[in-house]
């Protein structure tokens, strides 16, 4: 594809859009185009509906703050030491990035310096299918040769040498399995030796760097031959070493057969062990929030039995005592792994159960005249009662309990 060549877009065309670029063209004509994933994406014809638009520009940070403060344009710091200034247009954000070349990188982090030169800001980015510039227009711009029809092919392909680009920033170890989940037609070999050669490297990335990366990974369509290349270069095992990919292509399968989105947690699932040591180690490893370690606990939980085996009435006591998400993930994994034929049916009663609240509490037990520990023991009696009933005992009936008269 011709450098003259454009790309077309709503969200190249849109008014904010617009604005933003006038102001930046005013300053410096020439100065700005659009770069990274707005660009590749469109390219592909691929391009989400709140996709994030990235601009490069010649001008420096300081100037981007003035002149989009002159337009009425709010702009924020968010990473001015880096060069980056955030403008929001109508409650859209833009980030703006002044040129860039690295001075000194740790694998982790780089100092930078300033540049007007596109050649300079490009041979620091990771894939030449990122180094991509469009101009306000859309016309194309490859820097960097081969990136448009990697784009296209969707070969992930480092720039230049693959091996000091990873030392520049070891997340791209990551970084370069998840675009391969997303786009790789097939996984670059040079790219995957340097990989495995590298992926020492990232014991220096911060664990929250690392699961955000991996998050992003498992939320491809279909993740499992990047996942499996990556187990294949230790890199999985560098991240979780309890971890296995090879369920994951039977998860996707059985994903797609119920109909389900892609779930990063699930998927994360049927990457490890179900047992609550193991799950417990890997929610610190990937510093997970605490919503999401009691996801993976609730899941671990050896009392949630085999869900395959479940009746009508044991489901739904599943569902109360263990939580509907709980008894959804392990069915998933269970049908992944040939063990559960009802998964829809799970699906299907978890879709319309709701949560049955039990017809009496503390001061119920009060009223009847019993007092400390007797209160906690006789509600769980009560309440067990009323689980084997099928939640159908009346509350005259758990009162009778309480008064120890049935």
């Amino acid at each position: 594809m011709a450098q003259t060549e454009r790309i077309e877009a709503d969200w190249l065309n849109a008014p904010g859009t617009r604005a933003v670029m006038a102001v930046l063209e005013a300053a410096r004509p020439g100065g700005a185009r659009f770069v990274g994933g707005c660009v590749r994406d469109t390219l592909r014809q691929a391009v989400a509906k709140d996709v994030d638009i990235d601009i490069a520009t010649q001008i420096m940070p300081e100037d981007v703050m003035a002149v989009m403060k002159a337009a009425s344009i709010r702009a924020l710091p968010t990473g001015i030491d880096h060069g980056t200034i955030t403008v929001i247009v109508n409650g859209r954000p833009f980030e703006i990035t002044t040129l860039r070349r690295d001075v000194e990188t740790d694998g982790r982090r780089a100092v930078v310096a300033f540049t007007e030169d596109w050649a300079e800001d490009a041979q620091r980015r990771d894939f030449r299918l990122n180094a991509i510039y469009a101009g306000p227009d859309g016309t194309l711009h490859e820097v960097v040769p081969g990136g448009i029809e990697d784009a296209l092919s969707g070969r992930v392909i480092f720039i230049g040498e693959a091996d000091q680009r990873l030392k520049e920033d070891y997340l791209r170890i990551l970084r370069f399995f998840r675009f391969n989940a997303w786009y790789g037609a097939e996984v670059d070999a040079e790219g995957l030796a340097a990989c495995t050669r590298q992926k020492d490297g990232l014991a220096k990335i911060a664990r929250e760097r690392i699961w955000k990366e991996l998050k992003r990974l498992l939320e491809a369509p279909d993740p499992s031959d990047a996942m499996l290349a990556m187990e294949e270069a230790g890199v999985l095992a560098a991240i979780l070493p309890e971890a296995s990919a090879s369920a994951l292509p039977a998860m996707v399968a059985a994903e797609q057969g119920a109909g389900l989105s892609p779930d990063p947690m699930q998927r994360l699932m049927a990457l490890i062990p179900r047992r609550l040591r193991e799950v417990q180690e890997i929610s610190s490893i990937l510093r997970l929030s605490n919503t999401q370690q009691e996801r993976l606990s609730n899941w671990a939980d050896p009392a949630l039995g085999h869900i395959g085996a479940l009746s009508p009435a044991d489901l739904a006591e599943a569902f109360y005592r263990h939580g509907a998400e709980a008894v959804c993930d392990r069915a998933l994994i269970e049908a992944a792994a040939g063990q559960g034929a009802s998964l829809k049916l799970v699906l299907a009663a978890a879709g319309v159960w709701t949560r049955p609240q039990l017809p009496l509490g503390g001061a119920d037990a009060l009223a009847a005249g019993l007092t400390g520990p007797e209160v906690g023991k006789a509600l769980a009696a009560a309440e067990e009662a009323w689980i084997a009933s099928g939640f159908t005992l009346p509350r005259t009936a758990l009162l009778a309990r309480l008064n120890r008269r049935d």
